[in-house]
């Protein structure tokens, strides 16, 4: 199951996401991270989400959107490209890179289980690679190694 980003969107309420179906496992590397997240992401305090065990996080309004356990992006394929921010690679399907006035999903696939952080079109410009950079140690610490990037 995916994360529901239009009501991260268009709500100020908490932030719902999906409870995805993981081994035992799995489950146990995302709790970890989520408990370890920080407080703060690219200057926006840490909002509320539900159900509030959810494997996942929110920041701001609109809302920065973490989820732990996604699937692998369906048009993902082994030579695409990933971007490198601190050690972590990151997937970005190509039809978001070019529509920068738009919401974007990247996709942790160089460590799993995969994660996904919904980017609002607000923070497209510094906000994303600072987002990303500061999310890099705590993911590197609590997720084992996932897919190479090119």
């Amino acid at each position: 199951m995916l994360l529901v980003p239009a009501l991260a969107a268009c709500s100020s309420g908490p932030v719902e996401i999906d409870d995805p179906d993981l081994s035992s496992a799995d489950r146990a590397s995302c709790e970890a991270l989520v408990a370890d997240l920080p407080g703060t992401l690219a200057g926006e305090d840490r909002v509320d989400v539900e159900p509030a065990g959810a494997l996942g996080a929110a920041w701001g309004d609109p809302a920065y959107v973490l989820s732990c356990g996604v699937p692998q992006p369906s048009d993902y394929e082994p030579t695409a490209e990933c971007n490198i921010i601190r050690g972590v690679g990151w997937y970005v399907p190509n039809d978001q890179l070019t529509h920068q006035g738009e919401d974007a999903t990247p996709i942790a696939l160089s460590l799993a289980p995969y994660v996904e952080v919904d980017v609002p079109s607000d923070y497209r410009g510094e906000g994303i690679d600072r987002a990303l950079a500061e999310l890099a140690p705590v993911l590197k610490e609590h997720l084992g190694e996932g897919l190479s990037c090119l």
